[in-house]
C-alpha cells in the first residue's frame, strides 16, 4: 500500500517506500537501506513509546527473533528500542500472508499443502531450538515467499528464561488458533503449544474453517479448551495427524520431528523444482500481529506421545475464565495488512471481521458541538446561515481529530467518544465573520487546520497547527489563497506565501521552512491529493483556455519541479500501475462537455507523469457519482443508493449493488477485510463486499438531525476493527462492522 501523507519518510537510516500494515500498537513499512537492501521496518506508535511495560516486551521480541536464524523466519536486520518511537527492521519477504491467500482463493487442496506444512515445521523447530516458543502462529503471521512460507512477528513470543511478562498468567494470542494451556495457565506453555497452534493454522488452511470456530470469542475459547475439533473436509490419514497435534493435553501430542515424519509419509509430494512453492505465490510482505506465553524444552513431564487420533486423549481442562478475561482485556496488537487481523477478537475463523476493536472501545455517538474537557468548551462557532456543512474528520493515533464549517478544531476520544479538547483560532477580522475551517490533516502530532475568514471575496487566511496532545497552538502563518490552496503532504505542510505568488513547505510540528518554489503566473493551482508524490494541477484562466492544464510536479526534497501539460479536461484521481489516471467527463456529439461535478464519465485516460505518454479506456458504459479509485477499481456512488464497481484496467463494470442510502458519501475501501463502507446525511451505513458486490448489512439512520442535500458528505473512517461515522449534520457515532446493530452506549 503506498505511504499514507503522515507516515514518516525514514527510520533509522532506511528510506520507507510502502506501507505493509498497520495496527493498534503501529505501523510495518517496506525499507531501502542506502545500499538497496530492502526490509520491513515495525515502528512502534507515539503513545506505546513512553510505556515501560511495551519496551520490556518489544525489546523482548527483538531478542527473540535475534536468536532465531533458520530459513524458515525473517531476521532481524537493524533495530533500535530505545529510540524515540522504538523500530526494528526485519529481512523483507515478497510474498502475501497465508490469511490473504486463503481469502482471495480458498483453501489448499490437500497436494498443496506439503511444502507449507514441512516448512512451518521446520520453521517452528528452529525457533524451539534457539529456546523460544512462537506463540502466536496464525496465517497471518506466515508469509508465503516463493522458496517456502517465513513465520513472523515475535511480538509475543518468550524465551525459556525470561517469564517476566506473563508471572501473572496474562493471556494474550489469536484464541481460533491458541492452545488450551494458553486459556488456562499462561506460564506452564511450552513447545507442545505450537504443535497445537500448527494443527489449528493447517485445518484451516485446508478447509478455510478452524477446528473450533463459534460466534463469540467466550464460545471460541470453550470450545478450544472443552470440545473435541471439528475436522469436516480433513481426509484420512492426514486427520489423525492433525487430531493428534490438537490433543487437549501438551504431553499428549507428538514432538515436531514425529509430525514431520508423518507428513512426509501421507502429503504427496511435489515437483522437485518447485517442492518450495506449491501455488502460494505473489502478494507483498506482511508483519503481523502477535502476543503471548514462554517457552519450555519440554512439557512439565517432559514425556511425548506418538501420532493417535484425538478421541483417545483426554481431554480435562479448567480455569478457563482467568486466560478469557484476560484475553478480552488485552490491548491491541501488530495488524497484518492484508488479512489484517490485529489481535483478533476470535470470532468464526471465516470471518471478515476479525481485527481487535480498540483497547477500552464501546459503540458510542455524539456530536461535534457536545462540551470539550479542555480547551473552548462551547461547540459551536459564530456561523452565517448556509455556511454550515459539517465535520470533516480524520483518524489518528487512534483519535479523532474534526473540523469544518463551524467545526472547530478538536479532539475526541478513539474509544469512548468524549471530547478531549477544543480550540480556536487567532482572528484577522473583526465582528460576526464566519470562518470556515478546513482539515488539512494530522501528522507528527501536529493537527493542522485551515482558516479562510467568510468576508466578501478576501482571499487572506492562515494555517494553524495544534499539538494533537494538548490542543495548544504550535504556530501559525498568513496565507494567501487566490492562487492555490494549503496542503499537507507527507511530512510536509505546503502553503501559499502572503502574496500568492510561490508556495512554502514547511515543517508540521515546528513550522520550520523546508523550501520556497514559484508557482505558474496567472494559473489556480489546485493540490492533488491522491497521487504518488506532490502534484499540482495548474489551470489557465478562462480567457486562455486552449492552453491546456499544467501539471506541476514537486520533489518533496527542495521543491524542484518538471511541468506537463495535459488536455484541460478530467478529473485526476490518483496513480495506476505507475500513470495519472484522469476519469475524462462525457460529451455531445458536437464535442461539448455534458458532465457536471460527479459525471458521467466517458473514458479513462493515463498519462506517464514524467513523458505525458499515455493512453485512453473507453468506459463500458457512461457512469457517475461520487468516485473513489482504490485496490484498481472505480468506485461509484450514485444520488439513488447504487454502488458501481469498474475495472480500473478495462473499464467494464464487475458489479451494480443498489442500497437504501439516500445521496450518500464516497465509499471507503477497507483492504483489510474486503469490504467497502458509505453513509448518508442520516446516519445510515452500508457494507458491501469488493468481489462480488454483496450487500452485507445496513443500518439504520443514526443521526438526530439530517443538514441539506447540498452539504458535503464526510466519508466513514476506519479506526482498526471498528467504524467512525461523522454526518454532514454534526453527529459521530461508532459501529463494530461484525455488529452493526450494536446500540451506543449512554452519552
Amino acid at each position: 500500500m503506498p505511504l499514507h501523507k503522515d507516515d514518516p519518510k525514514s527510520v533509522g537510516g532506511y528510506r520507507l517506500v510502502d506501507r505493509l500494515g498497520a495496527g493498534g500498537m503501529g505501523v510495518v513499512y517496506q525499507g531501502r537501506s542506502r545500499s538497496g537492501r530492502e526490509v520491513a521496518v515495525k515502528v512502534v506508535h507515539a503513545q506505546y513509546a513512553s510505556d515501560p511495560v511495551f519496551r520490556t516486551r518489544f525489546r523482548q521480541e527483538i531478542e527473540a527473533v535475534r536468536k532465531v536464524s533458520g530459513a524458515f523466519t525473517a531476521p532481524v536486520v537493524d533495530a533500535d528500542p530505545e529510540a524515540a518511537r522504538p523500530w526494528m527492521a526485519t529481512q523483507y519477504v515478497p510474498g502475501r500472508s497465508l490469511a490473504s491467500r486463503i481469502r482471495e482463493l480458498g483453501p489448499l487442496r490437500e497436494d498443496e499443502l506439503r511444502g507449507l506444512a514441512l516448512g512451518l515445521v521446520e520453521a517452528l523447530r528452529d525457533i524451539h531450538r534457539a529456546g523460544v516458543i512462537h506463540r502466536d502462529l496464525k496465517p497471518a503471521n506466515v508469509l508465503l515467499a516463493d522458496d517456502g512460507p517465513r513465520v513472523i512477528d515475535f511480538g509475543i513470543s518468550r524465551a525459556a528464561e525470561n517469564n517476566t511478562l506473563t508471572e501473572t498468567g496474562q493471556m494474550i494470542g489469536t484464541p481460533p488458533f491458541m492452545s488450551p494451556e494458553q486459556l488456562t495457565d499462561a506460564r506452564s506453555v511450552g513447545p507442545a503449544s505450537d504443535v497445537f497452534s500448527l494443527g489449528a493454522l493447517l485445518v484451516y488452511t485446508l478447509t478455510g474453517r478452524g477446528p473450533f470456530d463459534a460466534d463469540s470469542p467466550y464460545l471460541t475459547a470453550y470450545r478450544v479448551v472443552h470440545d473435541e475439533p471439528v475436522l469436516d473436509g480433513v481426509r484420512q490419514p492426514l486427520r489423525t495427524i492433525l487430531e493428534s497435534c490438537l490433543a487437549k493435553e501438551a504431553v499428549e501430542r507428538p514432538g515436531l520431528e514425529d509430525v514431520a515424519q508423518e507428513l512426509t509419509r501421507v502429503l504427496p509430494e511435489t515437483d522437485t523444482d518447485d517442492a518450495q512453492t506449491v501455488t502460494l505465490r505473489g502478494g507483498i510482505s506482511v508483519l503481523a500481529d502477535t502476543d503471548g506465553p514462554d517457552p519450555k524444552a519440554a512439557t512439565s513431564s517432559g514425556r511425548r506421545r506418538r501420532l493417535r487420533p484425538l478421541w483417545a486423549a483426554a481431554a480435562t481442562i479448567g480455569a478457563l475464565a482467568l486466560g478469557l478475561t484476560a484475553y478480552l482485556l488485552s490491548g491491541p496488537g501488530w495488524a497484518d495488512s492484508e488479512g489484517e487481523g490485529g489481535a483478533t477478537r476470535a470470532q468464526a475463523a471465516a470471518s471478515r471481521w476479525t481485527e481487535q476493536l480498540p483497547d477500552g472501545w464501546q459503540p458510542w455517538q455524539t456530536t461535534v458541538y457536545a462540551t470539550a474537557e479542555e480547551g473552548v468548551k462551547k461547540g459551536r462557532d459564530l456561523v452565517a446561515e448556509g455556511v454550515d456543512s459539517g465535520p470533516e474528520c480524520e483518524m489518528y493515533e487512534g483519535s479523532v481529530y474534526c473540523a469544518g464549517d463551524g467545526v472547530l478544531p478538536e479532539r475526541l476520544d478513539g474509544p469512548t467518544g468524549r471530547t478531549d479538547w477544543r480550540s480556536d483560532v487567532v482572528r484577522s477580522t473583526k465582528g460576526k465573520a464566519s470562518y470556515v475551517y478546513v482539515l488539512l490533516g494530522v501528522v507528527d502530532d501536529a493537527m493542522l487546520v485551515e482558516f479562510r475568514p467568510q468576508t466578501g471575496q478576501d482571499s487572506m487566511g492562515s494555517v494553524t497547527a495544534f499539538d494533537t496532545g494538548s490542543g495548544k497552538r504550535l504556530w501559525d502563518r498568513a496565507v494567501n489563497t487566490e492562487w492555490t490552496s494549503p496542503h499537507l503532504f507527507g511530512d510536509l505542510v505546503i502553503l501559499p506565501d502572503e502574496s500568492g505568488d510561490a508556495v512554502t513547505a514547511r515543517s508540521p510540528r515546528s513550522g520550520t521552512e523546508r523550501w520556497t518554489t514559484p508557482l505558474p503566473t496567472e494559473r489556480y493551482c489546485d493540490p492533488v491529493d491522491s497521487v504518488e508524490g506532490f502534484y499540482l494541477e495548474c489551470v489557465p484562466d478562462l480567457t486562455r483556455p486552449a492552453e491546456g492544464m499544467l501539471l506541476l510536479g514537486l520533489d518533496p526534497s527542495d521543491g524542484s519541479g518538471r511541468r506537463l501539460t495535459v488536455p484541460h479536461r478530467g478529473t485526476l484521481l490518483g496513480m495506476d500501475d505507475g500513470h495519472l489516471l484522469y476519469l475524462d467527463p462525457a460529451e455531445d456529439e458536437d464535442g461539448n462537455i455534458v458532465a457536471g461535478d460527479e459525471g458521467p464519465y466517458s473514458r479513462i485516460r493515463l498519462v506517464h507523469p514524467e513523458t505525458g505518454a499515455g493512453a485512453t479506456t473507453k468506459l463500458a458504459e457512461n457512469f457517475e457519482g461520487k468516485v473513489t479509485l482504490a485496490d484498481g477499481t472505480l468506485w461509484f456512488t450514485g444520488s439513488s443508493g447504487q454502488v458501481t464497481a469498474v475495472s480500473a484496467r478495462t473499464g467494464r463494470q464487475l458489479w451494480q449493488t443498489s442500497t437504501s442510502l439516500e445521496q450518500p458519501s464516497a465509499v471507503t475501501h477497507d483492504p483489510r477485510t474486503g469490504v467497502v463502507y458509505l453513509s448518508s446525511a442520516s446516519g445510515r451505513v452500508a457494507a458491501m463486499d469488493t468481489r462480488k458486490g454483496t450487500l452485507l448489512w445496513e443500518t439504520l439512520p443514526r443521526a438526530k438531525w439530517v443538514a441539506g442535500q447540498s452539504s458535503t458528505l464526510p466519508k466513514v473512517l476506519l479506526h482498526q476493527g471498528a467504524l467512525v461515522v461523522p454526518t454532514p449534520a454534526g453527529d459521530i457515532f461508532t459501529l463494530d462492522p461484525a455488529h452493526p446493530d450494536r446500540k451506543p452506549v449512554p452519552e
